[in-house]
């Protein structure tokens, strides 16, 4: 099992280009399923959880093809393809739900394993459940899986008003892939405004769907009989993008982000500068510059556009060597504080309650070995490495990998001590 070794204590200087986004990646290789025509993606990332549904994909029966230096990729779901998604496949990955909502409007009827993923709280698959039931479909749940198909003598799903109990990401992207071939109106209500969502609803259009709404709590669809293919662009990964400020933010120095949407990262960004970071923004780059220690600040995590749950951990890592003490409050999953024993393992000094953690930062962390738990905590983990004195032991880095396209790479190029141990 691969391995991280860090050592600490340098400053990061230089420029870093940031990936395609995981979150828009995978639900649109889902909806390559749509349509019978070629589609083309470009700024794919080099993912674990992208294979993981490339070959989800390829089991079914798509031709897939990578091309290019630039995350090229191609696919083509024929009309004889096996719409089913079996557990082996999808056992380590919660967005192989994507391919229910797709699945279902295209073919009419589709079988998928409950997804897993990381272990940081319960997902329900309900919500996705309900909608597409509302939609005219039949779907019980049995022996693991997720059975769903159209009524006798129905083709396609029928337009329905959906209003989620929760704001959903998935389950907005689902319902607005099986909405587009649906017959008649769709309207989401309460509908996740995430820039993954609009970058899917852009595709959608590309290849011929009727959307309006897309990156507000209500979106509109007129579904259409079939759709085409198209040259798609993944939208710049926020996520990863907002690791990286902090990181720099955390160890000092000075470094411009090429291909950064800062528009996508507004919580995140008041925040460091509220902290003490210089952060500059242009058109497709974003630039930090830091010294000295930061000031400890408080957040709590929100739905789009209030500060993400996935750069919780990163800047937890961040207050735990700043000035001053900080409130962290997550809302969004119930076990998000995974990351926190391990932290506490480099010196860190948090006191956790339910969904706070206070933390006091104190000057310097210790290096050690420590265990990643999650995707977005492998990340934390890295930053307290980064900073730490001594050397740090990144254990269980599958988790990275399933989220950051060549992440020790990229701070190694900015002048961190990082190598991977395999």
């Amino acid at each position: 099992m691969d391995k991280l070794r860090i050592t600490g204590g340098r400053p990061l200087n230089g420029e870093v280009i940031i990936s395609g986004a995981k979150n828009a990646a995978l639900p649109e290789l889902c909806a390559t399923l749509l349509t019978s025509d070629p589609v083309h993606l470009n700024n794919v990332p080099r993912l674990r959880d992208v294979a993981t549904m490339r070959l989800l994909l390829d089991n079914m029966g798509v031709q897939t093809e990578t091309h290019g230096e630039r995350g090229g990729m191609s696919f083509q779901a024929p009309d004889t393809l096996s719409p089913e998604a079996p557990y082996e496949l999808v056992k380590t990955m919660r967005a192989s739900v994507l391919v229910l909502g797709p699945l279902l409007a295209r073919f009419g009827r589709a079988k998928v394993s409950l997804p897993g993923g990381c272990a940081i709280g319960s997902r329900p698959v309900d919500q996705h459940i309900k909608g597409l039931q509302a939609m005219g479909a039949e779907i019980v749940v049995e022996h693991g899986y997720m059975v769903a198909q159209l009524p006798q003598g129905r083709s396609r799903l029928k337009g329905a008003r959906i209003a989620t109990d929760m704001v959903t990401v998935t389950g907005t992207e689902n319902f607005l892939m099986a909405a587009a071939l649906a017959e008649g109106e769709t309207v989401l209500e309460n509908a996740a405004q995430e820039p993954e969502i609009p970058d899917l609803a852009e595709m959608l259009i590309a290849m011929g769907a009727k959307i309006e709404g897309h990156g507000t709590s209500k979106i509109r669809i007129q579904g259409v009989e079939r759709l085409h293919g198209c040259t798609h662009q993944v939208v710049a990964d926020r996520i990863e993008a907002g690791t990286f400020l902090c990181a720099v933010a955390a160890t000092g120095g000075d470094v411009v982000l090429r291909h950064g949407r800062a528009e996508h990262l507004d919580a995140v960004i008041d925040k460091l500068r509220d902290a003490g970071a210089q952060i500059e923004v242009g058109d497709g780059f974003i630039r930090v510059k830091a010294s000295g220690r930061m000031k400890a600040q408080s957040f709590r995590t929100t739905e789009y556009p209030g500060f993400p749950t996935d750069m919780q951990a990163q800047f937890m890592a961040l207050n735990c060597i700043a000035t001053g003490s900080s409130k962290v409050t997550e809302t969004i999953f119930e076990n998000r504080f995974m990351h926190v024993n391990e932290l506490v393992r480099l010196g860190a000094h948090i006191q956790t309650d339910g969904k706070v953690a206070v933390i006091e930062g104190i000057d310097k962390l210790q290096g050690a070995t420590v265990m990643a738990t999650d995707l977005r905590a492998s990340a934390s983990l890295v930053i307290a490495g980064l900073v730490a004195e001594g050397e740090t032991i990144v254990d269980r880095i599958y988790h990275l990998d399933r989220g950051y396209d060549q992440m020790e790479a990229k701070l190694r190029g900015i002048g961190a001590d990082i190598e991977r141990i395999k």
